[in-house]
């Protein structure tokens, strides 16, 4: 332990015992700049990081930019200026500024994932073989919507949905999220709210807070939407945001896209054929009320008038591809959305039945698309679709993800003025090595093991394999016993083997 740390500080957060970690040269440079370097020393890297007047520079790591204009580089640095991007560059001179050893990573943005159930967390695997509605059949009567939205949903206290979001939050911050849009259809009261709000603040990554419907008291959704804007998002210039959810199988749905529209919010609503719901999309359709703000969902089972009306609007597709495979929701209308030129991102959906990591959503979308491309060349087809490419695959985890909620100006891409929200993944690891091409190890060989390092808004979340600030023993104790709750107030025997 050197000087500058306290007894509990581990030596991975040591600036004289990490071999990745060098504090900034002393002895030359301004007044101001020597202000600067004194006050840095006077804590370790990860307590500094995302403050101002703290510069951090992520040395000679591969960098996947996702932006055209700033470029990849083979080996390059970032410059980062407390929330702030400052520079992208093969080379950065910047003496007064902590430099992390990016050898042997890959540099890139934070996947951002535009469609996620956090409520869920605690549940997750228990509806792992479960459809997404109930055909009728005796082994789908365990269904996701009796399940969970009618069942284990309805016995949430402010508490379970605390824990749940929190801990969810957390191990997508691990997995390398550095952004969500939380579905949180568990709005049953005021407190429910509240208490998803402040689960996804604790978590300390970018989120968006998705204001779905509740079951409970009849009063909170959608009205309650004009006071929680007003109460936690009255900026939107920070790390949380909002959107409004517009559930068109949901009676009075016209009030709450009005709602939305009123307070500047979008508005998303999941698009699902099994859900009965292609004549309703149709008649909006017609009725010319899409637009550039609306977050369509899963979009499956849709006719082609309707996905005209859609791209014709500007409206943004969130695609959860495995997800929609193993749920029955529908094949998953990558080729259709990609061929009308709409913008398109990933979500995870749910845990109660598939990881919510990015890693297998990439996969996911990668290798269907391909799938469906090489049989239609197979079958002697001239005109099939063009094979999807890793790194396209990145972006529509990255930028588009950004661009569909509004937050390209914040997020998405290593381009100097955005926030920090970085990535250094290890491309030296034994499911890695050696690295022959960087998008192509990152979508085809990766997971959450090999995420070293995550920043949102210039803050270190998790460094050099470790998730910091939070007991996550303690989390994880807490998380199980409001599980245990839940399932017994739904009348479930929790088994393992069924």
């Amino acid at each position: 332990m050197c000087r500058l740390c306290s007894p509990a500080t581990p030596r991975a957060l040591c600036p004289e015992a990490s071999p990745l970690l060098r504090t900034p040269e002393t002895g030359s440079g301004s007044a101001a700049a020597e202000a600067v370097r004194t006050k840095i020393s006077a804590a370790p890297l990860p307590e500094l990081s995302g403050q101002k007047g703290t510069r951090i520079l992520l040395k000679g790591g591969v960098i996947l930019s996702m932006d055209d204009e700033v470029g990849n580089f083979e080996t390059g640095d970032v410059l980062i200026e407390g929330e702030k991007i400052r520079e992208v560059a093969a080379s950065i001179d910047a003496t007064d500024a902590h430099v992390i050893d990016a050898s042997g990573k890959i540099v890139m943005p934070g996947f951002i994932d535009t469609h996620h159930h956090q409520f869920e967390t605690g549940l997750r695997s228990s509806l792992a073989d479960a459809i997404v509605v109930n055909d009728g059949k005796p082994e789908n009567a365990r269904n996701y919507y009796e399940s969970m939205l009618l069942n284990f949903s309805q016995h949430y206290r402010p508490e379970d949905v605390y824990i749940n979001e929190l801990y969810g939050g957390l191990a997508q911050l691990d997995a390398g999220v550095t952004t969500v849009m939380d579905v949180s259809q568990i709005h049953h009261s005021a407190e429910h709210s509240e208490a998803a709000i402040e689960g996804l603040r604790d978590a300390g990554r970018r989120g968006v807070f998705g204001y779905f419907e509740g079951w409970w008291d009849g009063k909170e959704y959608p009205g309650g939407a004009k006071r929680i804007r007003e109460k936690y998002f009255a900026s939107d210039d920070q790390l949380l945001t909002m959107v409004m959810g517009g559930e068109i199988y949901i009676e009075g749905y016209e009030e709450a896209w009005k709602i939305g529209r009123d307070l500047d919010l979008q508005v998303a609503l999941h698009v699902v054929t099994t859900f009965g719901m292609t004549p309703t999309f149709d008649e909006l359709a017609r009725k010319g009320v899409f637009g550039p703000d609306n977050i369509f969902i899963h979009m499956t089972g849709m006719t082609d008038d309707a996905w005209k009306a859609a791209a014709d609007a500007g409206a943004h597709v969130s695609l959860s591809v495995p997800i929609e495979m193993h749920m029955r929701h529908g094949e998953p209308p990558i080729q259709k959305a990609l061929d009308l030129g709409m913008g398109v991102s990933l979500s995870s959906d749910v845990e109660c039945t598939m990881s919510a990591d990015f890693f297998t959503q990439m996969r996911g979308m990668l290798t269907l698309q391909r799938m469906r491309a090489n049989e239609r060349a197979l079958n002697g087809e001239e005109d099939h679709p063009k094979l999807l490419r890793c790194a396209e695959v990145i972006r529509h985890a990255t930028i588009e993800g950004a661009k569909g909620l509004r937050l390209d100006r914040q997020t998405g891409s290593l381009t100097p003025g955005k926030d920090a929200d970085i990535l250094m993944l290890d491309a030296e690891a034994i499911n890695v090595a050696p690295l022959n091409n960087a998008a192509g190890a990152v979508v085809t060989l990766m997971d959450r093991s090999n995420v070293d390092t995550v920043m949102v808004a210039g803050q270190i979340r998790k460094w050099q394999g470790q998730l910091l600030g939070h007991d996550m023993a303690k989390l994880g104790r807490e998380l199980a016993a409001s599980r245990d709750y839940i399932f017994e107030k739904a009348g479930i025997d929790r088994n393992l083997f069924e």
